[in-house]
């Protein structure tokens, strides 16, 4: 039987094995199988693989703040609440709590068009013939049957997550266990000239490589966004957070050694379909169609996980009366937020027609601007403003992962993109002008009158 939770519509019906088989497919999913071309491009040499080891030790810090936050405040919609009760409920928590749901609704769709995308570069191997904008046609597909397949209670979604799962293993450790007898020592360190010189370049260089390590790591914070579907959240949601990430960085070592053992670094960042790349060198052609279809399966498993955790952050926000009431409603069978699902579901399809490295590029800036710097900073807030708030799982080191996430964050945006950093301000600024005028009509904060306030949503 389903553990009741303060909310009457949402069930507690994720246990451990679920929550973190959530976590592993949102993260593993097929980041790092459509990333690792860009990413030793973006230091021009298997010297890219120190982004691998900082996306790792930020994904780390990162995920002691959201295993606090999240065994401390368990309700759905993670950033959203941590954001909410660190600067204050009614004052500028509502803003920053406002712009994390406001950029859910761009950084979602962008994430869950990422591996739309993959999954249409894996499926052009499996079908050459398909033109290029038939690829970018066949992606935006995707999200539509992802709305089809989430339509249901959180029960069956669930349980389907561990299957999902299942098949996200087998595609790694094939990977890992080809390439072990092959490990090249010559081509894992075929590092061209200065490459470690340490100029701006190699800085700027090792920025967007974390950037691309970290949007491939990223994911195991997705329980958090579940936590009122998740029974005994205290304890689940820190072990599926530090487990996932330890999981998933000694596997993403793993294949790239595996890979680059195989593939030398110079063919891999030119090639489109690299895990197919490499088995088919090593077992043929057969072997790399058969890859492809697992590919295929764990694109599918990572936007399934991520578009189902973050249709809960706008379903949250609505019920608190912080964005759209729209967004509140819960399907009348189901028990689950179908509009906020439709929503983000089109808009994915949409952004899966754009070309990848924008599309990540821009993810990464949206959330790291507007969600992750602001929670690491309010995760210090909250400790000093409620102090007596139960913690059933305290930061280790602490101050330690604290601060350094805080830097690290700031590293990530300074080394972006300036086309990505523009999106990010722009969402930012259309999100904030959109709160404060919705709170001047509303005569709310900061434009209290005295008056008696009008109902939540709109």
């Amino acid at each position: 039987m389903a553990e009741s939770t303060g909310n009457p519509g949402l069930r507690r019906e994720l246990g451990l094995v679920q929550a973190t088989a959530l976590a592993i497919t949102d993260m593993i999913g097929i980041g790092p199988f459509i990333t690792i071309p860009l990413f030793l491009a973006t230091m021009g040499g298997p010297q890219a693989m120190l982004g691998w080891i900082v996306g790792a030790a930020l994904a780390f810090c990162d995920g002691l703040v959201w295993a606090e936050l999240g065994a401390a405040l368990p309700k759905a919609g993670g950033s959203y609440n941590y954001l909410r009760e660190a600067f204050g409920p009614a004052t500028v928590g509502r803003w920053f709590s406002f712009l994390v749901v406001w950029q859910i609704m761009f950084s979602a769709p962008l994430s869950v068009a990422s591996g739309s995308i993959g999954f249409a570069n894996y499926f052009h191997y499996l079908v050459p013939a398909l033109s290029p904008w038939g690829v970018r046609v066949f992606a935006s597909l995707i999200p539509l049957v992802l709305i089809l397949v989430l339509y249901r209670r959180i029960r069956a979604v669930g349980n389907l997550s561990v299957v999902l799962l299942a098949g996200v293993l087998v595609g790694c450790f094939w990977i890992v266990g080809s390439g072990l007898p092959h490990l090249s020592a010559a081509r894992i360190f075929d590092f061209p000239p200065d490459a470690f010189r340490l100029t701006w370049v190699f800085w700027a260089g090792l920025g967007h490589a974390t950037l691309f390590a970290l949007y491939d790591y990223f994911g195991y914070y997705n329980v958090c966004y579940l936590a009122e579907e998740i029974r005994d959240p205290g304890r689940v949601i820190p072990r599926a957070i530090l487990f996932s990430i330890v999981v998933v960085a000694a596997l993403y070592l793993l294949m790239n050694v595996s890979i680059l053992s195989v593939v030398p670094w110079r063919d891999a960042q030119a090639s489109t379909f690299i895990a197919s790349t490499y088995i088919e060198r090593l077992h043929g052609a057969g072997a790399g169609k058969l890859m492809a279809l697992l590919m295929l399966w764990i694109a599918f498993s990572s936007v399934f996980s991520l578009l189902l955790g973050y249709t809960r952050i706008p379903y949250a926000a609505a019920l608190d009366g912080n964005f759209f009431r729209v967004f509140a409603r819960l399907h009348p069978r189901g028990d689950f937020p179908h509009i906020s699902l439709i929503t983000l579901g089109l808009i994915a399809s949409a952004f899966s027609l754009l070309r990848l490295p924008e599309v990540i590029g821009s993810l990464v800036a949206i959330r790291v601007m507007n969600q992750y710097l602001p929670q690491a900073v309010g995760f210090f807030v909250l400790r000093f403003r409620r102090p007596e708030l139960p913690r059933p799982f305290r930061m280790w080191f602490y101050p330690l992962p604290g601060v350094a996430i805080i830097l690290g964050w700031l590293y990530i945006l300074g080394t972006s993109q300036p086309r990505s950093l523009i999106v990010a301000v722009a969402v930012c600024g259309v999100g904030t002008a959109t709160f404060f005028i919705r709170a001047r009509l509303r005569r709310e904060w900061p434009f209290e009158d005295g008056r008696q306030q009008s109902p939540k949503g709109q």
